[in-house]
């Protein structure tokens, strides 16, 4: 952790150096985020609830959902650019040095730009929740979901990353489950097919960014009604998920072979 954030400390020192195209580029960021919260604003323009949910309910889905997946591609989206290194034979260089690949990875050109959507989630977040009457008693829930979030998003770009030592160049397999994801988890889940929300809660486990563990911050009954106790299951999810990205990681590692250059 400590080599970590040394690397993008070192590369965010590099992208103040700039200081206008970092301001614009951060704000750039944001106000493209505040896009989907317009489509939102939109869609309420013209009905009274979604999916059963209201404007407020949705703003703090959308805003979970947000925040953990802007922490993961701000800290960790990285990790789909090792087809590059890959393919240049750079990956060589990182295996000798005294640093996880996978920190090196994440923490190369890091990007704090990117800093603008997590600013925004978070500002659409607590408005979600300045707007509800959320009990103490389930308020707990909401920073375990956001952790649980960045945790099953970065495993998923981690998963993604392992598949480029077999495919060599395919990023857009794990975007599309990562940037897919958090397009899918911006809405109420029950504004999909029940086959769909199944899927993404027992082989993807992308309902329990927010959609479960959501249902038990705002008291509601699970539409599809899936049983009650999977709403506390976003940290075992979570750790599931990382620990199976760690071993397809340590595997993809283990079977790299070097270009040669």
């Amino acid at each position: 952790m400590r080599v970590y954030l040394l690397l993008i400390w070192t590369w965010t020192r590099a992208a103040a150096r700039y200081p206008v195209s970092f301001t614009l580029m951060t704000v750039g960021g944001c106000v493209t985020a505040g896009l989907d919260v317009a489509v939102i604003w939109v869609i309420f323009a013209n009905t009274t609830a979604l999916g059963g949910l209201g404007l407020s309910e949705v703003m703090f889905l959308y805003g979970a959902a947000g925040l953990a997946f802007s922490l993961a591609d701000l800290l960790f989206s990285n990790a789909d650019r090792i087809s590059q290194h890959i393919r240049a034979g750079t990956f060589d260089a990182m295996l000798i040095r005294p640093v996880g690949t996978f920190v090196q990875i994440t923490a190369d050109r890091f990007t704090p730009h990117r800093a603008g959507r997590v600013l925004q989630a978070a500002v659409v977040l607590g408005i979600g929740l300045a707007r509800l009457d959320v009990p103490v008693t389930r308020a707990w829930m909401i920073p375990v979901m956001v952790l649980s979030g960045l945790v099953i998003f970065t495993s998923i770009w981690a998963l993604g990353g392992a598949l480029q030592f077999l495919l060599t160049d395919a990023p857009e397999i794990a975007n599309a489950f990562t940037y897919g994801g958090a397009q899918l988890t911006q809405y109420p889940l029950s504004v999909y097919g029940a086959d769909l929300v199944r899927g993404v809660t027992y082989v993807l486990p992308l309902a329990f960014v927010n959609w479960q563990p959501g249902l038990y911050v705002l008291g509601r009954e699970d539409p599809l009604g899936l049983p009650y106790w999977l709403r506390f299951l976003s940290p075992a999810a979570a750790a599931a998920m990382a620990a199976v990205a760690a071993l397809a990681w340590r595997s993809g590692v283990r079977r790299y072979r070097s270009t040669g250059s």
